[in-house]
């Protein structure tokens, strides 16, 4: 199964923690899974700090907030905000976590 992350629009109100998008609007880095292979007509969905977790078998969705959670535990150890890590730095934990 193929994962696609990508950021999503963030609260206004959270601009100490966010950045400015192509067109001024402030943003927030967010991690996005998708599960696409749900065939007991569940819709499971988890949201927690920095991730959104959307559909899956049980064992897949289990699988991504698994991977989430230890996503944050690491970030925590570096002292780090999803927002301040680059692209390098998140497949360096992505790769360690999974």
């Amino acid at each position: 199964m193929e994962e696609r992350w990508c950021k999503l629009k963030g609260d206004p109100d959270k601009k100490k923690k966010a950045r400015k998008g192509k067109k001024g609007k402030s943003t927030k880095a967010s991690i996005v899974g998708v599960g696409l292979d749900n065939k007991d007509g569940h819709i499971r969905i988890t949201q927690g700090p920095n991730f959104q977790l959307i559909g899956g078998s049980e064992e897949t969705h289990e699988v991504m907030q698994e991977t989430a959670v230890k996503f944050n535990e690491e970030l925590s150890k570096r002292g780090k905000q999803l927002d301040d890590i680059g692209k390098n730095e998140f497949l360096d934990i992505m790769n360690k976590v999974t």
